[in-house]
């Protein structure tokens, strides 16, 4: 799940939490001072005392509540983990409205995480988020109109969705809008436009984001062209794992386009992209073990063993 709590168990839970039930104060006045303790004791890690006041809160009917108890359920926090009661009392806190409740389902439904995988449910749920403004909601259900799972592909509509949440400055929306104006899918192509929507999603950390924009700088498409910033580009994706981005980096050092050559950074950024690969992309894999080894055959065996101790120290981060 992107950007909120969730059943993923994001770090920001806890303020996610927090914020949900400071919301439900002026719709459950009556509620507001078992909810804030309950609540206290969840951000106290109390998990036992938290768990033990949200469940009369959520038997009696407390959306904020029925939502807490999924979390604790699906992380085993106060109570034992229990991904049956986690659903039942997510489902609940859905059918009542709340949003990200409405949302988590959606996503459960699409992924198949314990319920069984429904796109067409998946969509339901995620639209009824998406219409409360959500924006992890619009960005998700966008890309099921991008491709016609749960719903009849149409990438006007998925544009519509993705820039709802693009606006309310969510990454994946940001992102994905950049993606639809760079293949010309619901929109005009525009280099620039969709360089645009990368740089903002890429200033927020997205991996993704951060590869296209170094793919688009290094050609300059939609963009002026510079191989330096192509390499701060590709190497903060790569920082993030990104293989490919591994891989380019690894190629820019290796040549010193974009800054020095460093012989180090580049082995050990090659090294992981040859390892980073998934098994599908063997090809990808051969292609960067060859230009691994042929790097090291420009380096000193001291300079080998440092980069082979910078990739593994990066895998063990």
């Amino acid at each position: 799940m992107s950007n909120t709590c969730g059943m993923h168990g994001s770090a920001s839970c806890r303020s996610a939490l927090a914020s949900i039930v400071l919301a439900a104060t002026f719709a459950q006045a009556a509620l507001a001072g078992p909810l804030e303790s309950a609540t206290a004791a969840y951000d106290a890690r109390d998990y036992t005392t938290a768990a033990r006041l949200f469940l009369p809160l959520a038997t009696g009917g407390s959306a904020t509540a029925q939502y807490a108890l999924a979390l604790m359920y699906a992380k085993g926090q106060g109570v034992k983990e229990d991904p049956a009661e986690s659903v039942k009392w997510l489902r609940r806190a859905a059918i009542q409205g709340l949003a990200v409740a409405e949302y988590d389902l959606g996503v459960a439904c699409r992924d198949g995480r314990n319920v069984p995988a429904n796109d067409a449910e998946a969509a339901g749920w995620l639209r009824k988020a998406a219409d409360q403004g959500l924006p992890e909601a619009q960005s998700s259900l966008g890309a099921l109109y991008e491709t016609g799972r749960g719903v009849p592909p149409n990438a006007v509509e998925a544009v519509a969705w993705f820039r709802k949440a693009a606006g309310q400055n969510d990454r994946s929306g940001q992102y994905q809008l950049g993606l639809m104006y760079l293949r010309g899918q619901g929109v005009p192509q525009d280099y620039a436009e969709a360089a645009n929507w990368f740089r903002k999603a890429a200033e927020q950390g997205s991996a993704d984001a951060e590869y296209s924009l170094g793919l688009m700088t290094y050609r300059g498409d939609g963009v002026r062209a510079s191989h330096g910033d192509a390499r701060r580009w590709y190497r903060r994706a790569a920082e993030q794992g990104v293989a490919a981005a591994q891989y380019n980096v690894g190629l820019m050092y290796s040549v010193g386009r974009g800054g020095p050559r460093d012989y180090v950074q580049a082995y050990k950024w090659l090294d992981l992209a040859a390892t980073g690969f998934p098994a599908a992309q063997a090809e990808d894999r051969a292609v960067a073990t060859r230009d691994r080894d042929a790097v090291a055959q420009k380096m000193t065996p001291q300079q080998v063993a440092e980069a082979k101790e910078l990739a593994r120290e990066w895998t063990g981060k």
